[in-house]
């Protein structure tokens, strides 16, 4: 382990002898709270130390280096994620139905992912394939769990700030300590702005694109005794985005866009999590959550002006040809409010049943979520599109798992029974009140060889709940409703320590049956181009299979080298898409979209006892497709990022530079006709990622 004694961002609490003995990894999102290296499942968990090293202000600059998790950019940060290619790509009409969760803290913000600042985090934990005995239908793909430092009874504080290119300004701070010798408290702020590397040349403004965004969080620990400790979150995050980032030409960064867009959210969330040793057999948790958040994400539609298009001219159907007219705005106001509360009761050590082999666990769970949208559209001045929708869903769910040890075996078995009930209604006239009874859960088996190898297999199944669309045509009448998805996970793996503990390695094989797969899908209205019809389907199954490794050598004392790979093949076994009134197409043995072959990343981190830091890294990933129904694709890519630094006892400072190598990379992709003057004829648009961007990082500790 390092000796040296690091700045804010690390925290003293890492500096340890050499000879001390590899720290533990716990997985939080885990009901037993398990070690890393001995859960029986495909896990990323990127600690504190590595946080510090490599992240920067938001989740979504850890994400290129996590094997197989991939997301798409179709809002300001990022909102929608895929893990090995299951999950969402942008905005829904209807009910929110996430195939991957988010959640932070015990909040649940599952289809709200941009309030995930890295500030202050304890780690973060990506869970690959169906989570289904732990978190039901929000679940299907996965998890992913942000975990926030804890309060401390020693006082500790410090500050940090940043200053880099696109006049980029973040700071923040945080202070924790006692309270009384029972409650202890911290309390994190954090502010980032910057202007979000668009230049509108049609306004001249450069921030039409900016980046406004404040994130306070406080948590109370509460430990009167052994038996019993409560901690209360409460989260607050304003990210008062813009929306400005689609040209017509696609070059990427200088956009002529005459009403800019807005990609905000408020969100007020809260976590209690109590545990309570009910005897010296069991222990009772609960966990009550509750978030609020208001949203706006709206865009300029026609992504030009109207002194652009004038200059134009545009077939009048008619034989002949006139002044182009084209400006379209669209917005969707959202509301959601969400509670929940769960319930576990777990055996403690005394509490073993079957000859003291088995640990249990049963637990109830119930939700409610209200949202509120309200959508409007603009054509060439007139109202064009106005739908205000109101939507209500409740969850009830019981769960239970046994967990045996049979010498060197540990078997799993997991089950979870959920009821879903929903009601939606809107101002056109559409009501449905979908239910459903769904279950989930999984069968493992780890094997530990000696204690360095540990080796398990896992069987996993996950659901979604099914839906419905609305405003559809009458050729597409039969896909008002859509059935429930179950997904069907079968993996292997083995987890390694090798040379004496300075050698770790993760290896997972996994192979993915998904059943009655909900698949996105649009239709350009031929009479009204700016208008899209959005639904849902059903395709028959698909198939993704692939494998995920991970690895860290600590080649010197001074110098650690980390790597990972994550393979990915993924078809549809049999799907046929309706384009139009008149067109079908086959995409059976086609690939899912947003679901690259390959994603990889390679780096090194050397730190010395003189205080000397530097961190490289590098990361790629392989094409992808961007919609699930056409064939526009991203092309291959790889990103460069680099940090050096010194760090003494109470502070450090860093100089960092992200995309070095200033890579142009897609991460949101259409395929359509949006050139009235060009008859609306389709053709790819692309949103491209950051580009290359320097900048200087401050942080002090106060002792």
């Amino acid at each position: 382990m390092r000796r040296s004694v690091l700045a804010l961002a690390v925290v003293a609490a890492f500096s340890a002898s050499a000879e001390e003995s590899i720290e533990t990894i716990t997985v939080t999102a885990d009901l037993r709270n398990i070690e890393l290296s001995q859960l029986p499942g495909s896990a990323t968990v990127v600690g504190e130390m590595q946080l510090a090293d490599e992240g920067g202000e938001h989740f979504e600059q850890i994400l290129d280096t996590i094997p197989n998790l991939n997301w798409s950019g179709a809002t300001s940060r990022p909102r929608y994620f895929q893990i090995r290619g299951v999950g969402e790509q942008e905005e829904y009409q209807g009910a929110p139905n996430s195939s991957v969760g988010f959640v932070v803290d015990d909040i649940d913000l599952s289809g709200l992912g941009m309030a995930a600042s890295l500030y202050d985090l304890s780690q973060v934990e990506v869970l690959r394939g169906p989570q289904g005995t732990q978190y039901g239908a929000n679940a299907l793909a996965g998890l992913i769990y942000v975990k926030s430092k804890d309060p401390t009874q020693g006082f500790e504080s410090g500050v940090t700030a940043t200053l880099a290119q696109d006049d980029q300004q973040t700071v923040g701070g945080y202070v924790s300590g006692a309270a009384t010798d029972e409650l202890s408290y911290r309390m994190v702020l954090h502010s980032n702005q910057q202007n979000g590397f668009r230049d509108n040349s049609y306004l001249g403004r450069d921030d039409t694109n900016k980046r406004d965004e404040l994130t306070f969080r406080t948590k109370l620990l509460w430990q009167p005794s052994d038996n019993l400790e409560a901690k209360l979150t409460f989260l607050h995050a304003d990210l008062d985005n813009g929306y400005d980032v689609w040209t017509l030409d696609n070059n990427g960064f200088d956009t002529t866009s005459d009403e800019p867009g807005e990609d905000s959210q408020r969100t007020n969330g809260a976590s209690l999590n109590v545990r309570v040793g009910v005897t010296d057999k069991m222990s009772l948790t609960s966990i009550t959550s509750w978030t609020n958040t208001h949203a706006t994400h709206a865009y300029d539609g026609d992504w030009a002006n109207s002194d652009e298009w004038a200059g134009k001219l545009c077939n009048d159907y008619a034989g002949g040809f006139e002044a182009c007219q084209y400006d379209y705005t669209w917005a969707k106001e959202q509301r959601r409010d969400t509670v929940s509360q769960e319930l576990r009761l777990s055996s403690e050590q005394a509490g073993r049943i079957f000859n003291d082999s088995t640990d249990w666990l049963v637990g109830v769970y119930a939700s409610r979520l209200r949202e509120d949208n309200d959508l409007n559209s603009f054509y060439n001045g007139f109202a064009d599109e106005a739908l205000k929708s109101s939507y209500q869903a409740e969850n009830a769910a019981l769960f239970g798992q046994l967990d045996t040890t049979l010498g060197d075996w540990v078997l799993s078995a997991g089950l979870r029974f959920e009821q879903w009930d929903a009601d939606y209604s809107d101002d056109a006239g559409e009501r449905f009140k979908p239910e459903e009874d769904m279950w989930g859960g999984h069968l493992s088996a780890t094997y530990r060889w000696n204690e360095d190898h540990n080796s398990y297999v896992r069987v996993a199944r996950g659901y979604k709940a099914g839906g419905f669309n609305m405003g559809l045509p009458d050729y597409l009448s039969t896909n008002t409703e859509y059935d429930s998805e179950t997904l069907y996970n079968y993996e292997i793996g083995l987890k390694s320590t090798w040379l004496n503990g300075d050698l770790h390695s993760n290896i997972a094989l996994f192979y993915m049956d998904r059943k009655d797969q909900q698949v996105e899908a649009s239709i350009q209205d031929p009479t009204d181009p700016q208008r899209f019809v959005l639904y849902t389907n059903n395709a028959t199954d698909s198939s993704n299979y692939g494998a995920e490794v991970e690895m860290s050598y600590q080649l010197h004392r001074d110098l650690e080298l980390h790597g990972s790979v994550g393979w990915l093949e993924t078809e549809y076994d049999n799907y046929v898409v309706t384009l139009s009134e008149t067109e079908e197409r086959d995409l059976s043995g086609r690939e899912l979209a947003h679901a690259p072959s390959y994603q990889f990343a390679v780096g090194a981190t050397y730190r010395n006892d003189l205080g000397w830091f530097g961190n490289i890294n590098l990361s790629g990933k392989d094409k992808f497709y961007y919609s699930d129904t056409n064939d526009s694709q991203s092309k291959a890519y790889q990103l460069l990022d680099a940090k050096v630094g010194y760090e003494a006892m109470d502070w450090s400072v860093y100089l960092w530079g992200r995309n070095i190598t200033d890579e142009k990379y897609g991460v949101r992709g259409f395929f359509f006709g949006n050139e009235p003057d060009q008859d609306w004829a389709a053709k790819q648009y692309i949103r491209y990622g950051d580009p290359q961007q320097f900048g200087i990082t401050f942080n002090y500790h106060f002792m």
